[in-house]
Formats: structure tokens, sequence, C-alpha cells
């Protein structure tokens, strides 16, 4: 089609279609010149131009197609060649969709259709689309139909969109509810096999256990073990002739495969006949797994682009993938954890079970011999409280046992009940009877109501007598004054025990778990703080047996009511348990053992007097070698330890942490051994109260407690103890710790008493410098005065007098300037010492300074009959402390002449290896080895001062200086005799900094 560069007038304006309308010579195409276009063209051409909504117009009957501004970018590439061809031709590939209704059209009649699917062969592809549009004919001059006017509108992004929002939520519905990664794999690939337009195919690996193959779980589209879809991958393999699956799992980002055919050949799959060629690789993760736990392979439909909006759309899905294998993954973990805990807590009733037997065999045979020696009359007073000791505590420990052994028996049903008809009132008050002594002896009343009930009670006595021991044992622990009250009523068809106490009540918040095993309340006053929290739990669980119930009201620092409730008759009992026969053995042991415990928690209760010391608390020497303050609150173990200890050392027992910090601050002992579990203050409140006190931060405290464990040692070393000692353990182990632990105790203190001498030398020191700093300030004045004094008078003499008094005058002045000397030496050790010396440094030549102190020196030298010979090889540049650099050869020329003996003195000034070097070699009486290390030390000399004078303090001055500077000095033997001192400087072209 020609070109033409004018239009007519109507076409001016109109955006770039317009340009381009009047740039073609349109007499070349079925509609003719331009100028001979019917006004019904020229109208409608002019209304698609003004317009910005997308309008095509087919003209003629070649349907010649014109269109807008709004409508170019829908042909794609086939603009320009588009403008001015025929309608059909133009959209041929989209004929199926859009014929129909453009034939009705011709035809007179308007059509519509809505979100249309078409393919358009548009950009060199045929690519998948969607348009809304309509078909209008347009009435000619002869009134018939001369074009089509058509408006369209593409909603291939919307349809697209929506479409793959469906594939996400059914991923996510179906998927989510899978309980198993090989479920999830199985409804996932299933699900998207029902949306292969924008999913062709779908693979999806797993990777196997060490992460270097992966198998195919599922796929969709393709067949497993074909050319694109191998069931097995190494993912060590070469990249270029498979699927990337190692680059997406190592990068843990998607990969794009371009070359599809190249690396499997033609692949086809999908509702296409086109073969595949690309495909992303994403990884899939699950949550808590450092590494990719498999590879989503999904092909990329041939007829749609792969734009953002699709790589989104796959790396959603992925992610959807993902989050299905998390959920199945800890769904399968928190299964895997409930059969592990369910066959755990099996493992731990046999395990009760088991070794709760077997410990009852032993404890029998321990307790029986035991009762025997108590019985006997041939034991002294002392060996029998010892067996006391031994036999009541091998009781609690029978009877813990027993426990043990009802709550494995409860967890395997196996717990048998007998329930017989019982005079329920009677029973209540034989086992409330047997608390009366130990309760009054606490200084408690004691009140037993249980009047005789209307009708016998259905109960297995055993398990009536524990539930009974258990809540007046409890309220006996927890009520430290006033009193406990047991009361038995018949009420609506039950039996109804009381026990309430006045005791240290039960906070709100812990009421709801107080029937649970082993919960304690924590921070609970009691006469101990000893218990394993599972006599309550016990009450409920033999009151659950009978049908019955268990309640509990508290108010804390008022008292508890705990309210046992059975009912009447038998109809709610298993029938085969009434009065039937026991298979298993007993575990009742009566009211001794708990009678008994209580007895020990009496002699606990804050504010009663203590047991008196044992005898042999010092030293075999006679005098003791440390204090020991003891705190538990088990009488036996406090007895023990403190009959273990007194041998050794002097022990104050007390039966909890208050009446151990209260006893520390009245008498501070060398070292506190303290139980961890105590009523009113723990041992670890005790730790930190000792700790936060400046008075006792010091004294050194060993913990005991039953926890064993390294996590429980370190708990107690890390709040601050010195050392953790569990229990059981020997005497001898126990003595040992607390004699090593006093011994470091007073290693410390002497540490700490060298360190403060070590401070006040330190302060003294820098006194002594301080001094010496202002001295030699204060000195200088009046010396400098007293010189100029002299001049004046040598000045004002008479000449006659001046001949007289001349001599005296140039002595007074020389000990003027040697007081000055002394003075600035003086001000320089202070300055050194202090570290406040400050090098003034500048751009000298070495040589030239070295040169100008030689020539300040050599007449004082000549005078002293010593000769000065200077060598050297020109300048040598460097940056030093003109002042101080004088000062360095001054100091070293002094010294060779007063060490000399008179000879002469060689000073070498040289550029060595980058450093300036300036040597001073005598021919004296030279350095011993053993001597030069030392010389260079504050006050030292290798001669007695008296022998030559001095301070001792020039050789210490020249090292600080040359080493202020970076610098090095060394002594050694001059050949022949006499000493060589060497001065190594650094030659840096700029200043050194400090």
């Amino acid at each position: 089609m020609t070109q033409r560069t004018e239009g007519p007038g109507w076409l001016a304006g109109g955006g770039r279609m317009a340009q381009d309308i009047r740039a073609i010579d349109w007499s070349q195409t079925p509609l003719g010149p331009i100028e001979s276009w019917p006004q019904s063209l020229r109208t409608t051409v002019s209304l698609c131009l003004a317009s910005n909504f997308p309008i095509s117009i087919a003209w003629g009957p070649q349907h010649t197609q014109i269109y807008n501004d709004g409508y170019w970018p829908i042909c794609g590439a086939k603009h320009p060649r588009s403008m001015g061809q025929d309608f059909r031709e133009c959209w041929a590939s989209a004929w199926p969709a859009v014929g129909p209704a453009f034939e009705r059209a011709l035809a007179g009649e308007t059509s519509f259709l809505e979100n249309q699917r078409m393919f358009l062969d548009r950009n060199g592809y045929l690519e998948e689309t969607f348009f809304t549009f309509s078909f209008s004919p347009i009435q000619d001059e002869s009134g018939g139909v001369g074009g089509l006017f058509h408006p369209v509108t593409e909603t291939t992004e919307k349809m697209l969109s929506e479409r793959r929002v469906r594939v996400l939520r059914d991923v996510v519905a179906r998927a989510g509810k899978a309980h198993t990664v090989d479920e999830v794999c199985a409804l996932t690939l299933k699900t998207l096999a029902d949306h292969e337009l924008d999913l062709p195919f779908v693979l999806l690996y797993l990777l196997e256990e060490g992460g270097t193959r992966a198998h195919l779980a599922q796929s969709t589209g393709l067949s497993p073990g074909g050319p694109a879809s191998p069931t097995e991958v190494e993912l060590g393999q070469d990249t270029s002739q498979g699927w990337p699956l190692a680059q997406a799992v190592e990068s843990g980002r998607a990969v794009l495969v371009k070359d599809v055919s190249e690396r499997f050949g033609p692949v086809r799959c999908g509702p296409y006949d086109e073969p595949m060629k690309s495909a992303l690789v994403l990884p899939l993760s699950i949550s808590g797994l450092a590494r990719p736990a498999g590879v989503l392979v999904a092909g990329v439909s041939t007829r749609l682009p792969l734009d953002d909006v699709y790589r989104v759309f796959y790396e959603m899905l992925a992610g959807a993938i993902s989050a299905a294998l998390s959920n199945a993954h800890a769904y399968q973990e928190e299964r895997k954890r409930a059969e592990e805990l369910a066959e755990l807590d099996r493992a731990k009733t046999a395990f009760f079970s088991n070794i709760s037997h077997e410990f009852r065999t032993p404890l029998t045979l321990m307790l029986g011999p035991l009762e025997d020696l108590l019985a006997s009359r041939g034991l002294g007073e002392a060996e029998r409280q010892e067996l006391a000791v031994v036999h009541r505590n091998a009781g609690r420990l029978l009877r813990l046992v027993n426990t043990l052994l009802d709550f494995s028996r409860l967890e395997a049903n196996r717990l048998e009940a007998s329930y017989e008809p019982t005079d329920l009132a009677s029973l209540t008050r034989e086992l409330a009877s047997t608390f009366r002594s130990s309760v009054e002896r606490a200084g408690l009343t004691f009140t037993v109501d249980c009047p005789p009930l209307g009708q016998p009670v259905y109960v297995d006595q055993e398990m009536w007598e524990k539930i009974v021991l258990n809540l007046l044992s409890n309220a006996f622990k927890y009520t430290l004054h006033g009193d406990i009250r047991v009361r038995l009523r018949e009420s609506e068809g039950h039996a109804v025990l009381e026990v309430a106490d006045t005791g240290t009540g039960i906070p709100a918040e812990e009421l709801p778990r107080l029937f649970a095993r082993f919960h304690r309340v924590k921070g609970a006053q009691g006469r101990t703080h000893e218990g394993t929290g599972i006599g309550l739990a016990l009450v409920e669980e033999l009151t659950k047996l009978h049908g019955g119930e268990v309640r509990v009201t508290s108010t804390e620092g008022v008292g508890s009511t705990f309210t046992v409730s059975l009912p009447l008759g038998k109809e709610h009992l298993p029938a085969e348990r009434l009065q039937a026969p026991r298979e298993l053995a007993s575990t009742g042991l009566g009211a001794n053992p708990f009678v008994a415990e209580a007895e020990q928690w009496r002699g606990t209760a804050p504010g009663l007097e203590q047991a008196p010391l044992p005898e042999g608390k010092t030293h075999a020497a006679g005098t003791p070698i440390g204090r020991v303050l003891l705190a538990d609150d088990n009488t036996d173990m406090r007895e023990y330890v403190q009959r273990v200890l007194s041998s050794a050392f002097e022990v104050e027992a007390v039966p909890d942490g208050q009446a151990a910090l209260e006893a520390v601050r009245a008498r501070p002992p060398d070292l506190v051994l303290t139980d961890v579990m105590m009523p009113r203050l723990s041992g670890f409140g005790l730790l930190a109260a000792l700790r936060g006190d400046e008075r006792t931060r010091a004294i050194p405290v060993v913990m005991l407690s039953a926890r064993a464990g390294e996590e429980a040692s370190v708990e107690g070393l890390d709040a601050g103890a010195d050392d953790y000692l569990v229990k059981p353990f020997n005497a001898r182990e126990l003595v040992a710790r607390v004699r090593s632990n006093l011994e470091l105790a007073r290693m410390r203190r002497k540490i700490a008493h060298q360190e403060a001498v070590t401070e006040y030398l330190r302060e003294a020191v820098q006194i002594r410098d301080d001094f010496l700093s202002v001295a030699s300030h204060e000195l200088k004045t009046p010396l400098a005065a007293f010189g100029l004094s002299l001049e004046l008078l040598e000045r004002d003499l008479a000449p006659d007098s001046r001949l007289r008094v001349r001599d005296r005058l140039l002595s007074a002045g020389r000990q003027v300037k040697r007081l000055h000397s002394l003075v600035e030496t003086l001000l320089d050790v202070s300055q050194l010492a202090s570290g406040r010396l400050v090098l003034h440094l500048e751009g000298l030549d070495l040589t030239s300074t070295v040169e100008e102190v030689v020539s300040r020196l050599e007449a004082e030298l000549q005078r002293a009959g010593i000769s000065v010979r200077l060598h050297h090889n020109g300048s040598i540049q460097g940056h030093f402390d003109r002042v101080r650099l004088a000062q360095v050869v001054t100091n070293l020329l002094q010294n060779a002449a007063r060490y000399g003996q008179g000879k002469a003195v060689e000073v070498r000034v040289e550029n060595t290896g980058g450093m300036g070097c300036i040597t001073v070699v005598d021919h004296g009486m030279g350095i011993a080895a053993e001597d030069r290390a030392r010389i260079f030390e504050k006050f030292e000399r290798a001669v007695p001062a008296r022998q030559f004078g001095g301070l001792g303090l020039g050789l210490w001055i020249t090292r600080q200086i040359v080493e202020a500077h970076g610098g090095r000095i060394a002594v050694g033997d001059t050949p022949g005799g006499g000493a060589t001192f060497k001065v190594e400087l650094p030659l840096a072209e700029s200043p050194p900094t400090a």
C-alpha cells in the first residue's frame, strides 16, 4: 500500500492513527481515494478517531479495516499492516469465535459478546485472549449496510486472574485437608489436572533423605518415566540435560527453563498441539526445615506470554503447596510426638508399676529388721535415735512408693476397689483421732464432728483411709495457727466430708490446678517445702472411683475447706466390685507414716525452739576452724548434717531461709549451707538476699538439693552459689566441700586484702609523682631567681672584689646549674611515670642536632680531660622532638664522661635501613652482662652511687624518650673495654602518632 503525506481537512487531528490514515494511499485499496469516500464513511471514521475507546470499522464488500489509537495495541505486531486490511483476513485465527457475530451484523443484526475466549495471532504465535465486543451495522447512503462498527474491550488479564485464583483456591481447599505429605501431593496434582489451560503439565518431586536425590511423587499432563518426567533425579547431574532441580534447591528461587524441546525433544501435552517451549522449576519448602523439601516443575502455556503476572501465579502456587506440605508435616510431627508421649506415658506407667513393686520388697526387708531392733532392749539412746531416723524415712519412702503404685494402677485401669457397706462416721473418727496428738502438741485446736449417718456408705475402706489421711496431712502442713475441723454429714443423698483449716490459704489463680498431678502451689508457706504434689491428685482420683467429687474453697491468709461428696447407695458403683475380693497386693499402710511425718513437720514450724547443738563442734586441736550456718526444713536431714559437720566446725542450724537470713544478720557465719526448697524463704531467695547485702555478699554459700543433673547445678551456680551438692551425699564429701569452700573464702579475703594494699601503694606512687611534678615546678622559680641574682652580684661588684670572690661565684653558679638539672630530671620522671610526656615533633636533621649537642658539651668534656670524636655520613632527615633528642644525646655523653675513665668518646650518626642510629662509644670500665637489663630502670646504676654520684635516672629517662619516638636503645661491649650505647629512631616521613 502506497503512502500519502496529506489528507482531507476532516481528518485533521485524531492522534497517531489519523496520521497513519492520512499517510496511506487509499486509491490502492477497495475503498478508493479518500476524497471519494461517502459521507457515511467519513462521519463514522471521524467518530472513531475522536474516541479514546478501542474501536474498529470494517467497511465495504472487502470489509476494509480502519481503527483508532485505542484499538491499535490490540493488533500487536500486525500494525501498521492491519490498517486497511480485510478484517476477516486480519483476524482469521479468531474467526471461530467472532465469525458468526460478524455475519449477523452484516445481515443488519447487532451482536454483543462478553468475555469471549479467542486465539489471536498478533505476536507471532497463537495467544489465548478474552474480549468483550459488539458488531453494529452502519447504513450507507443507499440505506443498506455499508460497514460494521466494532467497539472492543480486552478482558484477558481479568479472566486469567479469576481463573488462576480458582486454581489457588482449589489447591488450598483440597490439599489443606491432607494429613500426610503423600496426600498433599496426590490431592494437589488431582486438582491441577483440571486446570491444564494455565498448567499444561506439573511434576512434583520430593527430595529424599540426604538431599542428593529426588523422586517423582505425582504428575499430571505427562506420564511418569518419560524423557521430561523421570521418576528419579540425581541432583548432582548435568542440569543442561534435565530439569535444574539442584539449582532451584540451592538458590531457593524459581528457575526458568526456556529450552524444553532442546532438553527432552518435542513435549506435547495439555489442550494445544504446539510442543512445550518453557517451564518453571520452583522450590517447595516446609517450615522448620533448612532446605527445600521438594521441587515443582510446571509447564508454561504455549499460548500465553510468561509475564510478571503469570510468574507471580506460579510462585503463589508453589507457596500454597509449600503451606500444605508444612501443615501436613506439622500434623505428622505432632502426631508422632503424641504417639511418643503416649508410648512414654505407657512406659512410665509400666516403669512406675514395676519399680514400685521392686522397691516394696527391699523396703519391707529393711523395715522389718529395723522394727525388731527398735523393739530390742540392748540399744543405747544415741543408736535408738539413729535407727528411728532410718525407720521414719524408710516408712516415708514406702508410702511414696505405694502412692506411685496406686497411680500406675489408675493409669492402667488396674486399681481394684472393693466397695462394702461401712459405718463411715466411725471409720472417719478413728482415722482423724490418729492426728489429734500431733495437732494439739503443735498448739492447734482439733475438732472432729462425725455423728452417725442414717445408713452405711459403700466405700473401699483402704481408699477412704487414704482420702481422709491425705486431707488431714495437707491441713496440718499448711496450718501454723488456729484450728483444724473434720465434719461428716448426710446431705441430699450424699455423704459429705469437710476438712477445714485456718491455714495459709490458696491463691485464687491456683485453685483450678490444685488437684493436678505433681502440681504444687508456688510460694506456699507451710511447715515444710517438701512434698511430691500427688496427695490431692490421689484424693480426687479415689473420690471419682466412688462416683463422688471433691471441691475446695479457700481464701488466701484465712484458710481452706476441702469437701468430699460420695453418693449414698450402691447403684452408681460397678456391681462386680461390690465386696469383691482383692487380687493385687494392698498399698495401704495405715495412719502411722502420716503421723510420723507430721511429727517431723511439727519440729520445723517457725518460732519453735531448735534442738541443742551436738557435742564436739571444735577442731581436733581444740579451736573451731570455721562457723557454719545450716538451713534445712527436714528435721532428720538437719540433725544428720549438723552431727556430721560438728566434729570439724561450729554449726548453727535453722529450719528455713528466713530464720537463716535473720541469723546471718545477727551473727555472720564463715559459710552458709542451705537447702534449696524451704518454707518462708527458699534457698535461692536466701542466696539473693545475701548477695544483695554489702555486709553479707562475700559469705560463701553451698546449696543442697535433691534435684540432680547439670542444669540444676548450673542454675545454682549462676544464681551466685559457691558450690552445689546433690542429695544423697556421703559425710566425707560434705565435710570436704565445706572445708574447701571455707579455704577458698579465706584465700579470697587474703587476695582482696592484697589488692587493697596494691591499690594503696598505687595511690601512694601517684601522690609521689604528683608531688614531684608540683615540687619541680615550684623549685624552678627560686632557682632561676637565685641564678639571676648571682649574675647581678658578679656584675655589680667592684673589680677588686670581683677578683676575690670569682672562684666562689663560679662554684655557686655551677651548683645552681646542677640543681636546675636535678629539678629538670625530677620533672621528667614525673611526666614519664604519669604518662604525661608530650613530644613536639618537627622535621629535623639528626646529624645537625647531634653536632649541636656535641659542640655545646665539648668545652665541659675537655675540662674533664675527655675528647669527643664525631663521625657521620651527612644529613639524615626525620621527625623528632628537638629538646628531647638533645636530652638523649646529652645523657649518653655525660654517662660516657662519668664512666669513661678520662678516655676518648666516639659518637657515630648513621642511616641503617630506614632507622637513624646514634652510637656513643666509651673505653671506660664497661658494664657487666648481668647489669645491662636493669641499668635502664629507675634509680639503677652499674656501680655504687657513692663512687660516681648521680640519681640513677638518666638512662631510664633516655629509654623512655627513645621509646616515645618509636625507637629502641641497647648497650653492648666496646672492643678493648668500655660500653657502647646504640639508639635507633625511625625516620618517618610524617610525624608518628600515638
